[in-house]
């Protein structure tokens, strides 16, 4: 089929990827001039292990499933990546119960490796760290995000697929055999579309004739902000405290060259916007100092932030990722993504494949 994919985030160059590799024509039709230039570019770089989602759940299938596919991707692609592990700690009994209910759904998800640690053996391996508990993930790695999607643009080229930049799409409708999509302001016939425009998604999807807009989710944004830290870093591990709503806490990663990194936070927003405001630094610092009290002050530099394109707001049950696709819609070779927030990067190549199955599950 010639295939077209809206979106050349890490989830669509994967879907992209993952087409050409079966024998499809493929072309990436991105509105900005550069990959990866929206959510992909502003995450935390983690590979997750896999334990904080549901059972049976797509984030839970395609976070563990994916994370697997995306180490033996790094090696064989030669992409920056390290496995240092993670601890998510408990700094009070009260929260110990709930770092127990995250190893249960772990083990339940076929994470492998998994322990709660007591403080003590915590404490072993990270002398700075505060807890009463721990759970050590040693599967969790970091990417260097750029790197994997420049990795991930080259198989798609050489399958002879194509990205197209600069080239946002307008109206989309189904005709006799195929889609017409308005790009350029030009009318271009494909087989089959997928939509993977990140917090765009939903914005195509209204362009689309005749998919009915009401089974188009309403969009909610999270803006996460980031901290540097000034200073050699005091962990080897990524450090994660439990979870808060809208998101995993504001925890301390590592970036390829070790040096550490805080966030993000959660402020629900109407827009995005990711301008870092430097007055948060307190509230950072309140959160980091329940686990590293040692944390010095005046380290803590306002660094990036970025948007979740969230299905759900304040006060809800945090939604599953959302596949719309022929199945279920009922229209040909038509899928659709929404609220591919984390572990979004970590469950690319695994949601690609899904993705590639859905396109074709309902050929006439």
């Amino acid at each position: 089929m010639d295939v077209l994919v809206i979106g050349a985030g890490i989830v669509g160059l994967a879907v992209a990827r993952t087409l050409g590799a079966r024998g499809h024509s493929v072309v990436v039709a991105e509105a900005e001039g550069a990959i990866g230039t929206g959510v992909s570019s502003r995450s935390s770089e983690v590979i997750h292990g896999g334990m904080y989602y549901p059972a049976g759940s797509l984030r839970a299938r395609h976070c563990t499933q994916g994370r697997r596919m995306l180490y033996a991707f790094c090696r064989s692609h030669g992409v920056p990546h390290a496995r240092p592990g993670k601890l998510i700690v408990a700094t009070s009994e009260n929260e110990r119960a709930g770092l127990e209910g995250i190893a249960e759904r772990g083990q339940a998800n076929g994470v492998e490796g998994l322990a709660v640690l007591e403080g003590r053996e915590a404490r072993a391996l990270e002398p700075n760290l505060s807890c009463v508990a721990a759970l050590h993930s040693p599967e969790t790695g970091i990417v260097d995000s750029h790197a994997l999607m420049l990795a991930l643009q080259g198989d798609i080229e050489d399958a002879g697929g194509a990205i197209a930049f600069h080239a946002p799409v307008g109206a989309i409708r189904r005709d006799e055999g195929g889609w017409r999509v308005e790009v350029c302001g030009e009318e271009l016939a494909f087989d089959a579309v997928v939509n993977a425009a990140g917090l765009g998604a939903q914005a195509v999807a209204l362009t689309v004739e005749p998919y009915p807009s009401e089974r188009i989710p309403r969009q909610v944004l999270a803006k996460g902000s980031y901290f540097g830290c000034l200073g050699r870093p005091a962990f080897s591990r990524l450090i994660y405290p439990a979870p808060m709503e809208g998101g995993l806490g504001i925890h301390l990663t590592l970036d390829l060259a070790g040096r550490m990194r805080f966030g993000p936070d959660v402020e629900w927003v109407d827009a995005p916007d990711y301008v870092v405001d430097a007055g948060r630094a307190e509230v950072f610092a309140h959160a980091i100092r329940r686990y590293w009290p040692g944390l010095p002050d005046d380290v803590l530099t306002p660094d990036y932030a970025g948007i979740r394109p969230k299905l759900t707001g304040r006060g809800e049950p945090a939604a599953d990722f959302l596949i719309d696709g022929p199945a279920e819609h009922g229209l040909p070779h038509l899928v659709h993504l929404f609220g591919i927030e984390s572990p979004g990067l970590t469950s690319s190549l695994s949601l690609a494949e899904e993705v590639a199955d859905r396109l074709v599950g309902a050929e006439a």
